[in-house]
């Protein structure tokens, strides 16, 4: 349900600081809490994507209902040993069909199915930057109208 659901988008590099974990961990938490948010959505490929996995994970001890989902860019079909490895950091996978035969687009392609199933975004972008998937997905996310805080610039 797009309503219940948050998805985090942001650039490969990060300034990772303790005000950046506080920030995103207090704004999660206030989902939970004040939106009823209970879903993430999570790509890879960006240390922005492993932060907040380890923080909503973190979240998961003391709100065990929400979920952790990882859409997949790539391996549209994996085995067990491989998914197994996933749902030990997330509680479900899934590859969207959307994405097939994307080529070099398939992490635009993921973005914006990661948007299109969102009411909320959680970014890291350096609004300076006007070209990239996370500026791509920034506009996309902007163009749906997504509640958008962006964690960027955050204090060391």
């Amino acid at each position: 349900m797009r309503e219940k659901t948050c998805c985090f988008i942001g650039h490969r590099k990060i300034d990772d600081s303790r005000d950046l974990r506080k920030t995103i961990t207090d704004t999660v938490e206030a989902l939970i809490n004040d939106k009823g948010v209970d879903t993430f959505l999570f790509g890879s490929k960006s240390e922005f994507n492993s932060l907040c996995r380890e923080l909503v994970t973190l979240l998961k001890e003391k709100y065990p209902h929400i979920r952790r989902i990882y859409v997949r860019a790539e391996y549209p079909f994996i085995n067990e040993s491989y998914k197994r490895y996933l749902l030990e950091s997330y509680d479900d996978t899934y590859y969207p069909k959307r994405i097939q035969n994307s080529g070099r687009a398939c992490y635009i392609e993921r973005n914006h199915e990661l948007i299109d199933h969102s009411l909320y975004l959680v970014t890291y972008f350096d609004n300076k930057t006007t070209t990239g998937g996370t500026a791509n997905a920034y506009a996309y996310a902007l163009q749906k109208g997504l509640t958008i805080k962006n964690v960027f610039g955050t204090k060391k």
